[in-house]
């Protein structure tokens, strides 16, 4: 359902706020005009979120309407930071410090799961009636190495080492 904004107060509801708001008033499907000036609404169409300047500790979030060039009410986005001073608390960086430690030890432990996994897959190669290849041998040491990679613990698919 779209959104629409007050011509007077400025709050956008969405239409079925704005159903709920007006019991008493039959309303097509489709909203035209005449639905809109009976209301004293403007609708505000679907803007894109921006996705470039973004800073690593800062999200995208909705601030209600602005006006296009074409005089037209369209969504408003502004970047806002995750973290902030807090009085008599941490500071900004160390809130950041202690969610990038977060996302570091999650990403670590899930890499180790598929890791082991990877390892697990290949525990057969090294029975005692079989001789592992070399390339056996050089991807399972890759695996066990993993954590020393550049990128670690933030892996891409390209990381990992490829069964031979």
């Amino acid at each position: 359902m779209g959104e629409y904004r007050n011509k007077t107060t400025g709050e956008i509801k969405t239409q079925g706020e704005l159903r709920r708001d007006n019991p008493n008033m039959s309303m097509p499907r489709v909203w035209s005009n005449s639905v809109h000036e009976a209301l004293n609404v403007d609708p505000v169409l679907p803007a894109p979120k921006p996705t470039e300047n973004i800073g690593k500790y800062q999200y995208v979030a909705r601030n209600g309407a602005v006006q296009d060039a074409k005089d037209n009410w369209v969504e408003a986005w502004e970047i806002k930071d995750m973290f902030a001073d807090i009085e008599g608390g941490q500071t900004k960086a160390e809130q950041e410090t202690e969610y990038q430690t977060q996302l570091d030890t999650s990403a670590a432990e899930s890499n180790r799961i598929q890791r082991d996994i990877l390892i697990a897959e290949t525990d057969w190669w090294a029975s005692s009636d079989l001789t592992m290849t070399s390339a056996q041998t050089t991807y399972r040491q890759a695996l066990r190495d993993i954590t020393t990679h550049s990128n670690w613990p933030h892996l891409e698919a390209d990381d990992w080492p490829t069964k031979p």
